[in-house]
């Protein structure tokens, strides 16, 4: 009887090493399969413009595919609180901008429930970071921000900006500017950067306060006039226009763009992503797209980019609380 169990005694070892084995190697394999980057805005916007060269060149790594998704709506909540739900698998990413460590203080200034938790999602790696430059019609009368500001104040809450939703990074630096200035303009909200150029091109706003991938083609094509930037110092994409500090406006922010993914998604799936995000970063095509968009790479890795985020959540909360209520 012992001996002629023993063949199978041997196959459910063997099963057993194989079964141990598994997890290992399905880690390893990854990914086997096409990604998901959602894009959590309409084309045209800095996210989405980052997102293109990245996802191609990280895809070129992986040998798989990283198909992009725009999914927008609830300036840019829709897109992230679908990532954060997201299975954490490795199979479903996201291209944030810097409004993704505000929208929940803004749920939270509201008195509603969070369309997600910062702490829902973990930081891969830092793409972009570019201060917002407020530009107007090329044929507007304002050619300085002087004037620009001087308006302002003549008609209060007579002339209007365009952003990307509540609390976006669009919106957030405009009443920065707003509250250091102490003008006034009416809020216009649309689904994403790209919709609020265009408004802007149409005459249906007067301003909009963008990172410079957004609006650069239409700086260069005389469609838009640059008048002030937010930055430390000047941008070099755009050398000729002034920040707002050196204009005497105690302001600076930055529109970041990175990559997240759910929070439980494991260690070694995070690692490939980390590799394919290195590899993007360091990508003459890739970055060749983005100088020729308006912008260039300022990467973090996670082991930056995780403190970053950080940092940032803890002063956008501060400038939420001093915004207030914005329905």
């Amino acid at each position: 009887m012992t001996d002629s169990k023993k063949p199978w005694g041997l196959l459910a070892l063997a099963a057993a090493a194989l079964l141990a084995a598994a997890p290992a190697g399905a880690e390893d394999a990854y990914p086997a399969k096409p990604i998901t980057m959602i894009v959590p805005f309409p084309p045209g916007g800095a996210a989405d413009i980052a997102a293109r060269p990245v996802a191609e060149a990280m895809g070129r790594y992986l040998k798989q595919p990283i198909v992009i998704e725009n999914k927008a709506g609830a300036g840019g909540g829709i897109g992230m609180a679908q990532v954060a739900k997201a299975r954490p698998d490795g199979y479903t990413v996201l291209m944030a901008l810097s409004s993704i460590v505000v929208l929940p203080e803004a749920d939270a200034i509201l008195q509603r429930r969070p369309m997600f938790e910062l702490s829902q999602l973990r930081p891969v790696a830092r793409f972009t970071a570019d201060p917002v430059v407020l530009v107007v019609q090329a044929d507007s009368p304002w050619k300085d921000f002087k004037q620009f500001t001087a308006a302002l104040r003549q008609k209060p809450g007579g002339y209007t900006f365009g952003s990307s939703g509540n609390y976006g990074t669009m919106h957030v630096p405009v009443e920065q500017m707003k509250a250091a200035t102490q003008t006034s303009m009416l809020h216009i909200p649309y689904t994403g950067a790209g919709p609020a150029v265009v408004a802007l091109l149409g005459g249906q706003v007067d301003a909009v306060a963008t990172g410079p991938s957004t609006v650069a083609a239409h700086i260069q094509a005389g469609k838009l006039r640059p008048l002030a930037q937010w930055g430390e110092g000047r941008i070099p994409t755009l050398p000729d226009v002034p920040s707002l500090k050196e204009l005497g406006v105690p302001v600076s922010y930055s529109q970041w763009t990175g990559v997240f993914v759910p929070a439980s998604t494991p260690d070694a799936v995070v690692a490939r992503l980390r590799e394919a995000a290195r590899f993007a970063a360091g990508d003459a095509r890739a970055a060749q797209s983005l100088q020729a968009a308006g912008t260039y790479f300022q990467y973090l890795d996670a082991a930056e980019f995780e403190p970053f985020v950080t940092r940032d959540a803890q002063s956008m909360a501060k400038v939420v609380e001093r915004i207030g209520r914005v329905e």
